[in-house]
């Protein structure tokens, strides 16, 4: 039995999506600890390709349990429209797989029309989606916020909404020069959701452990990046939530000694999606080519992403901070035709090289890459199943990538499809391919 954490590496957007559903056909169960529905993962099965923002990506292997653990902040309208869509699918989703914290944050409308406001009337604008979900957790450790449990009893949730909604229609109104909410028109929106969503509600931690003690193996399955962690990532330029491994633990209720591996999951390039630092970007021919190549548009948004080289000062960072075990590496196929590669080593600052990342986000954005230059490849690698069958130039690249970071991959995605990946070591059951 083990059970596996999955974190991003870089500043999101690695492909966690791939990663998951694989890994999902080994576990019994597949937990979303942390974000909401700013993040989307993407997964590609015969030729369909499916977004999810909420429901945990191990839903599109049948018989699986799913599990939206109490760390995520919940549109309950966005949540029930993904249940549609996948049932629209022919996806399964009764109460008997499919479950809901009871402790989970609500994201409330005015939620949304705050978080759209302040990012309208910012000089230096943060790059946030506009979902409501920063002023969802703020709301959460105002200790004024909504949990899922307060949609189950209809005179309490009555009675703190109107509280609630008195001080967020002030705000609204004579600060931010918005308008406010109808009391009664989220009062019945929300109890409907309630009354929907119940049968799906229970206590994950409870759950978690019941499953354990029944020894089934289970896949926490992370949002963002490490590099969007409101603690570890580059603030204030990130998400409101621990998107890290410490997210795990406070978003399941689960204890440090549930997790046996910690799977990074880091892009064979770098993007970005918003504002804030980052070094390898590129505005140039190799930046475009990876953005048009690597479709790199946000699943969630449709906003364009930055691209740039690998950054391993970043990689391994993210590395140190979660204590990964293992490396899963995505997109290989698109670096196909650039030559030579480059891989940021340091970063020079005011004519000193660093190999850490500094704190300060202002640093950062001073910082001028260090490159290592490899030799690219020409050949296509999406046929490719195992290491052996790269060209050496390929090779030699997630050679590299390993030295740098200091732990070694057990998974490389060579395309978008399911089974376009090179499985090398599986942290479910042990396997070594290599």
């Amino acid at each position: 039995m083990a059970n596996v954490a999955i974190i991003g590496g870089q500043w999101g957007d690695e492909g966690k999506g791939k990663v998951v559903d694989y890994l999902s056909e080994f576990s019994d169960a597949t937990v979303r600890y942390a974000g909401g529905n700013n993040a989307g993962h993407t997964v590609v099965v015969n030729e369909t390709k499916t977004i999810l923002h909420l429901i945990p990506s191990g839903v599109l292997h049948p018989g699986k349990t799913c599990i939206i653990g109490n760390g995520v902040v919940i549109d309950p309208k966005v949540l029930l429209e993904e249940m549609a869509l996948l049932r629209k699918m022919g996806v399964a989703l009764g109460s008997e797989r499919f479950f809901i914290s009871d402790r989970a944050h609500l994201i409330m409308p005015y939620h949304r029309r705050i978080d759209a406001a302040r990012e309208k009337a910012k000089k230096t604008r943060l790059g946030t989606t506009g979902r409501g979900i920063g002023p969802a957790y703020e709301d959460k450790m105002a200790r004024c916020g909504f949990r899922v449990s307060d949609l189950l009893d209809a005179d309490r949730f009555e009675e703190r909404l109107k509280s609630v909604l008195r001080e967020k229609n002030a705000y609204l109104r004579y600060v931010l020069r918005e308008p406010g909410f109808r009391y009664r028109e989220i009062l019945e929106e929300y109890l409907r959701y309630g009354r929907r969503l119940k049968p799906y509600v229970t206590d994950v931690s409870r759950l978690l452990h019941r499953l354990m003690a029944q020894r089934k193996q289970i896949l926490f399955e992370g949002a963002q990046g490490t590099l969007l962690d409101i603690d570890h990532g580059t603030y204030p330029y990130v998400t409101s939530s621990n998107a890290g491994v410490g997210g795990v633990l406070s978003g399941c209720g689960v204890g440090p000694s549930c997790i046996d591996e910690i799977v990074g999951v880091v892009k064979a390039y770098t993007t970005r999606v918003g504002g804030g630092p980052f070094p390898t970007e590129l505005r140039d021919g190799p930046g475009e080519y990876l953005q048009r190549e690597g479709m790199e548009y946000g699943a969630t948004t449709g906003r364009p992403r930055r691209c740039g080289w690998f950054d391993a000062v970043a990689a391994r960072y993210s590395v140190r901070v979660n204590g990964m075990t293992q490396l899963a590496l995505t997109k290989l196929d698109i670096l196909t035709g650039l030559d030579p590669l480059k891989i940021c080593v340091g970063y020079r600052i005011k004519k000193k090289i660093v190999s850490e990342m500094p704190p300060e986000h202002w640093v950062l954005e001073q910082a001028e890459p260090v490159y290592k230059s490899v030799p690219g490849w020409k050949q296509d690698i999406r046929e490719a199943r195992s290491l052996e069958e790269l060209p050496a130039g390929a090779q030699a690249y997630v050679k590299t990538l390993e030295d740098l970071m200091g732990i070694p991959f057990g998974f490389v995605s060579v395309g978008p499809r399911r089974n376009q990946s090179i499985v090398l070591r599986n942290p479910f059951d042990g396997c070594n391919r290599r």
